[in-house]
């Protein structure tokens, strides 16, 4: 999969958006609503917004196999809020987060701070969002990721959102499924950060309460290249299973795993490993893994890959976290287009609303749909293809899905799930 162009802005406009130059001048260049909401629950006044949305996604690094889905997501998202003419349109700067080794992240967020930018999809590492968040809120950037799951950002802040549940949620799914299919003893590698801490804790603790043990448990520092000392200390153990927490480090680790004489059938994959392994020289059939998000249209990569390949992109064949971040951009847009500003504060302040989670919203299911809501005087309450996305009072999705997916021939995951 070829990395997305993300080290120029890409800019996004289904159809022609036709904005006067007076126009621009009341909405102060793009910056503010043409008029304030009327007062009480009547239909409020026509507005002419434009948002400047920026995504920090990986182009590069450990993670970029994920990085295309969920920009064109994003890019899916930006378009239909485009098309639908209701009141806002979004410009999109997109910058490569990278990772911890290479550090994209820092020219890009500093690219995309001085474009103006009020709110941002991304990042996807937790370890990078720790890094850039402080600096996003003092900017006045609301901040919303597809693929953080660390509990440690459960309430860290009001201008930081996620689409993506909880690594207690997933670790709890996983552990669960470790202890169905039999296994009495885990072995658990897992990567020293925010992101496999948290998560391998949750698969462990669970894995336990069910009846199971962890003979073994050791972790990798981000940017090791060499993991035979943590492959030796879990087959010296000889569990029945094995979970590995890790981003693309796992093309290294399950083949040393298999040499080591661990059942390569018997391994359990997460959110950051879990793809399709069709190069990879061991066979992981039966083996199993995790990933948030519900169950996806059929048509939704087609629908992903018509305005990816459009910007010159190779078309891709995953669909991981695309839908949390469509979903993101939608629910962002919807929250500028009911505070009637594109400050990313006043989006914060409506973010709840907008995904149900609190007043009384009526359902809808697509950025049209919710918009004619707003724009008649009515409250909407989007419920999103990852799911409902009903954000709590930690700024965090409640009743997220977590998809189990097994390995079968050629090393493909399907859901069982």
């Amino acid at each position: 999969m070829n990395a997305m162009k993300g080290s120029r802005p890409a800019r996004i406009f289904a159809g022609i958006a036709l904005i006067s130059a007076t126009a621009l001048v009341i909405a102060g260049c793009s910056s503010t609503p043409t008029d304030k909401p009327s007062e009480g629950g009547d239909k409020p006044a026509a507005v002419d917004l434009t948002l400047k949305l920026g995504s920090l996604l990986p182009a590069t690094g450990t993670l970029a196999f994920l990085g295309a889905p969920m920009e064109a997501g994003v890019q899916l998202a930006v378009a239909q809020i485009n098309e639908a003419d209701a009141g806002i349109t979004v410009e999109l700067s997109t910058g490569d987060e990278g990772d911890l080794d290479n550090k994209a992240y820092e020219t890009s967020v500093s690219k995309l701070q001085s474009e103006g930018i009020t709110a941002m999809v991304g990042a996807a590492s937790s370890s990078v969002t720790k890094l850039i968040l402080d600096g996003n809120v003092g900017a006045g950037i609301v901040t919303v990721s597809p693929s953080n799951t660390s509990a440690d950002f459960t309430g860290i802040d009001p201008m930081y959102f996620r689409t993506a549940p909880s690594d207690n949620l997933q670790g709890e799914v996983l552990g669960n499924q470790i202890a169905e299919d039999g296994h009495t003893s885990l072995g658990i590698i897992y990567q020293n950060d925010p992101y496999g801490t948290g998560l391998a804790k949750a698969i462990g603790d669970t894995f336990k309460a069910a009846g199971g043990e962890v003979v073994a448990e050791t972790s990798y520092n981000q940017g090791d290249g060499q993991f035979n000392a943590q492959v030796d200390e879990v087959a010296a153990a000889k569990p029945d299973a094995v979970a590995i927490v890790s981003y693309d480090q796992f093309a290294t680790i399950a083949p040393l795993l298999g040499n080591a004489g661990v059942d390569t059938g018997s391994l359990y994959l997460v959110d950051g490993n879990l793809k399709d392994w069709p190069d990879l020289s061991v066979d992981l059939t039966g083996s199993k893994g995790t990933r948030a998000g519900a169950v996806l249209p059929d048509d939704f990569i087609d629908q992903l890959n018509e305005v990816w390949t459009a910007e010159g992109n190779d078309p891709i064949d995953a669909v991981t976290y695309s839908a949390e971040a469509y979903d993101a951009t939608i629910l962002i847009a919807l929250a500028a287009l009911k505070a009637q500003s594109v400050e990313g504060a006043d989006i914060a302040g409506k973010m709840r609303e907008v995904s149900g989670g609190e007043g009384d919203g009526e359902k809808c299911k697509t950025f049209a749909e919710c918009a004619t809501i707003i724009n008649d005087g009515g409250t909407a309450d989007y419920d999103g293809l990852s799911g409902e996305v009903t954000f709590d009072e930690n700024n965090d999705p409640k009743g997220a899905a977590i998809g189990v997916y097994e390995f079968g021939a050629g090393n493909v995951q399907t859901r069982i799930k």
